[in-house]
């Protein structure tokens, strides 16, 4: 995978100094929209069980202490972070998270201790790869937080149903990876394209 590391590294470097600029005017809209933080940061898993530190534009009101899983139109978002979230602009800063080493631009979305804990036998092997900033469970998911909103139990749909399938599409990229497959699903995220992936377009 070396040549996913190069990539990964040389790519975010040109990518935060291109969009530099783009990385300030979205940074003053959050300060600005009711002068809080600008950037979320959150202890995540990420290659080998490891912790780091994850960092986000702010999308959400500080201090709402709600859940760790996200639902279309609510309230704890704020209308700035609606804006960010529905064009993934509060993923630029992750850049940075490329930059250093701790993920890669396509991998499994970094989850939160707890989640991670659930992973039992070969669904561990997952932890062997570097958490992604898209990756095919995004691809398939991309409208997630919609699909949350329109079932009873938001929670229990995503830890039954969408949790293990997002498993098994990670397990399914970690056999079957190559540079051409990250390319593949690069350009479905930026283009907003589908790919057939495991018999399923997602």
């Amino acid at each position: 995978m070396l040549l996913k590391l190069v990539f990964d590294r040389l790519t975010s470097f040109l990518g935060l100094c291109l969009f530099s600029w783009l990385l300030a005017v979205v940074a003053l809209s959050v300060k600005c929209s009711d002068g809080g933080a600008v950037l979320f940061k959150q202890r995540r898993v990420g290659r080998n069980g490891a912790l780091f530190t994850i960092h986000k534009f702010r999308t959400m009101r500080e201090g709402h202490g709600g859940s760790s899983i996200s639902v279309e139109g609510e309230a704890r978002i704020t209308p700035i972070g609606r804006f960010l979230r529905r064009y993934k602009l509060d993923e630029l800063p992750e850049l940075w998270d490329v930059l250093r080493g701790k993920m890669s631009f396509v991998g499994p979305r970094p989850d939160v201790p707890g989640y991670a804990d659930k992973l039992q036998d070969e669904a561990r092997e997952i932890l062997r790869l570097l958490p992604g900033i898209t990756g095919p469970a995004t691809l398939k998911y991309r409208n997630e937080e919609h699909l949350l909103a329109s079932v009873d139990d938001p929670q229990r749909y995503n830890d039954e149903v969408i949790y293990p399938d997002k498993v098994r599409l990670n397990l399914y990229y970690l056999r079957h990876y190559s540079f051409f497959l990250d390319m593949k699903i690069i350009f479905a995220t930026l283009f907003g394209k589908k790919i057939l992936f495991d018999g399923e377009y997602i």
